[in-house]
């Protein structure tokens, strides 16, 4: 059957969803599905990928985003979808493509709504108070259940906030890791002396720069360990809005921090994951945490934000600390004392949970898609205009 994926807030530069799309794509392909996902850019596009076909449409820059794009022209997207007829829907945008499940109903297209954030915890980093953002986080989400014929949450974190609003349409499917990529075996001691510029403890931040991540509790946690004693410096993979501010607080503090960007080679950012002793997920409002789950796969522990879901994920490969610098910083010093071989082992077995292809299975069976030899794949046809 024909799935077609829509999601904004995918660029060159962006990480987890865009992975997420790539491998279940891939694993959609194998079981015998045609997927094609669209997708916002800055020009129009239609080719064939290893993910299947990928449209895309030109879209606005949201202010203040750092080049995320959205799908904003609803006419076109409505005639890009009436031409591809899917068989399926699954959308990957909460919030500016919520008006696509109406269509779906319309349509008569069973749709699914993947949750790759939960909304109040979006909604509380952005400095909503905590009862207000639940509130507001309520309403969005009735809506959003009613709208689909399944929302699919990536983990029971994720899932809490539809029961608490009484939605019976609520699946869970997690997402995985490249298990082959990403391996204990890529530990370089030369790439991590190299990183580490003579201190003892190489921290490593894989993350988008910007507020719903807070970044900036990575530094917190990188101070309050030197604070302590403890000689360790931080890498940052990743870029954002917030990397400027970073930049600078980093040398008014005279932090050993360096600042990679965005890591586009795949390979050279696992060699990155295994190279690090630890690596920091302060993000509160994360629902699974792809970056966190590929480090645990190269046997880096992870210290997580106990306020997400990626205590749920880590499991006790790693720690889990409330969001303050001293708490984080504790948690690494625990992680630390436990000799190395052990740390690595574990956070690699766990990590073995997660392979894409329970994911691909799961999504799959959310969407009512059985599994076949993969056909030959057509040649696209132009819906572009």
């Amino acid at each position: 059957m024909r799935i077609v994926r829509l999601a904004n807030f995918v660029t060159p530069t962006s990480g987890g969803l865009r992975t997420a799309l790539e491998q279940l794509g891939r694993g959609y392909r194998t079981a015998g599905h045609e997927p094609v996902l669209v997708v916002p850019g800055d020009v129009a596009s239609d080719h064939m990928t290893e993910q299947g076909r990928v449209i895309t449409l030109p879209g606005p820059v949201l202010p203040g985003t750092g080049g995320y794009r959205v799908l904003a022209d609803r006419p076109r997207l409505r005639r890009v979808l009436d031409a591809l007829a899917p068989d399926r829907l699954e959308v990957s945008d909460r919030t500016t493509l919520r008006w696509t499940g109406e269509w779906a109903r319309r349509a008569r297209v069973p749709a699914v709504m993947v949750s790759h954030e939960t909304a109040d915890g979006v909604l509380r980093t952005w400095g909503l108070p905590g009862a207000a953002a639940t509130r507001a986080a309520d309403r969005f989400n009735r809506r959003t259940a009613w709208a689909y014929s399944r929302i699919v949450c990536t983990t029971e974190w994720a899932e809490r906030e539809f029961v608490r609003i009484g939605a019976r349409n609520v699946v869970r499917a997690p997402l995985g890791v490249d298990l082959l990529r990403c391996r204990p075996g890529r530990r370089s001691t030369v790439l991590r002396a190299a990183h580490a510029d003579g201190e003892r403890v190489l921290l490593l931040l894989c993350s988008r720069l910007s507020v719903e991540k807070r970044p900036g509790s990575a530094l917190d946690t990188l101070a309050e360990l030197r604070a302590r004693g403890v000689r360790a410096a931080l890498v940052v993979a990743g870029d954002g809005p917030l990397r400027g501010a970073l930049e600078r607080r980093a040398r008014e503090q005279r932090l050993p921090v360096r600042f990679l960007g965005h890591v586009a080679d795949r390979e050279a950012l696992a060699d990155l994951q295994a190279a690090a002793d630890v690596c920091l997920a302060p993000g509160p409002a994360e629902t699974f945490g792809l970056s966190a789950l590929e480090a645990l796969a190269c046997g880096t522990p992870v210290v997580a934000s106990s306020s997400s879901a990626l205590p749920e994920v880590i499991g006790d490969a790693g720690a889990c600390a409330p969001d303050d610098p001293a708490a984080f910083a504790a948690a690494v010093h625990g992680l630390l004392t436990r000799p190395e071989p052990e740390r690595r082992t574990a956070a690699r077995a766990r990590a073995e949970l997660f392979g894409w292809d329970r994911s691909v299975a799961a999504f799959l069976q959310a969407h009512d898609a059985a599994c076949a030899a993969l056909p030959a794949s057509p040649a696209p046809r132009t819906v572009l205009a």
